[in-house]
């Protein structure tokens, strides 16, 4: 058993600290950035598509934001609507905490899509990029969940379980490594051995990103303690699990039709 120390807290100024979250985020994005353009180079060599490598620059600030409102709001609506709709003034608070994947999610792939619009590009290659870079994100994230001390795991007697101070003194899966693992890892992998390959198919990484991560999601779900003020859903499923569920249902519908749209 491991009892947790790390402090979330990486350099404190006195007027201003840098928090291993933050810079997870920072890190996250400019690794993504460069990598997304590499993944560009690549395809525009085997696919004759029509892409300017500089436009990828100027996606990446549609993708930050996009990450944050959408965050943000996914935060609001799905895991703490009743606080939030007492408490309107608070929403914009991000600094106290609070973002949602999903809510990320859904931000990104509308940003993506005035974004593709209007530069003329292919909104499905472009989600496709993000879909093979995000999961360097998401790993990053996760560590920093760990470090925080939060979405903690279930109570466990494993060998390997983590003692939370900051939360009780139980022992607990340590669940966000192991999202870490799915989820930034394993995803990162899959996706990416997927594009690279010689007949790749544009629209592929994102619908398989939507079918592996909500499959990862649901699996680390049932390590994880679900949020407090939620509890469970018909007194079974966490709100990550049934949101998880409708991604792995979206990215097998979405793949059919583009399979369809082939023949």
């Amino acid at each position: 058993m491991y009892t947790h120390n790390l402090d979330p807290v990486l350099i404190d100024f006195g007027f201003i600290s840098i928090r291993w979250y933050s810079l997870a985020y920072i890190i996250g994005i400019v690794i993504g950035w460069w990598f997304g353009k590499k993944i560009i180079r690549h395809i525009l060599k085997t696919n004759s598509i029509k892409f300017k490598i500089d436009d990828f620059d100027d996606f990446i600030s549609y993708v930050i934001f996009s990450i944050v409102i959408g965050g943000r709001l996914g935060y609001v609506i799905f895991y703490n609507f009743k606080y939030y709709i007492s408490n309107p003034s608070d929403i914009f608070k991000v600094w106290e905490g609070g973002m949602s994947f999903h809510g990320a999610l859904l931000g990104i792939i509308i940003g993506t899509y005035l974004f593709s619009k209007k530069k003329g590009i292919s909104t499905f290659l472009m989600l496709d990029i993000v879909a093979c870079v995000a999961p360097i994100g998401i790993f990053l994230g996760r560590i920093a969940n760990f470090i925080n001390s939060e979405l903690i795991g279930k109570v466990t007697n494993i060998s390997w379980s983590v003692t939370f101070p900051l939360v009780d003194k139980l022992p607990r899966h340590p669940s966000q490594l192991y999202e870490a693992m799915l989820e930034g890892v394993v995803l990162f992998f899959i996706l990416n051995i997927l594009i690279y390959k010689r007949k790749y198919k544009i629209g592929s990484s994102s619908c398989l990103f939507l079918i592996f991560y909500g499959v990862f999601r649901i699996i680390s779900e049932t390590f994880r303690e679900p949020d407090a003020q939620i509890g469970y859903l018909f007194n079974s499923i966490s709100m990550g699990t049934a949101l998880s569920f409708l991604m792995v249902l979206s990215g097998l519908v979405i793949l059919r039709i583009l399979r369809k749209n082939e023949i």
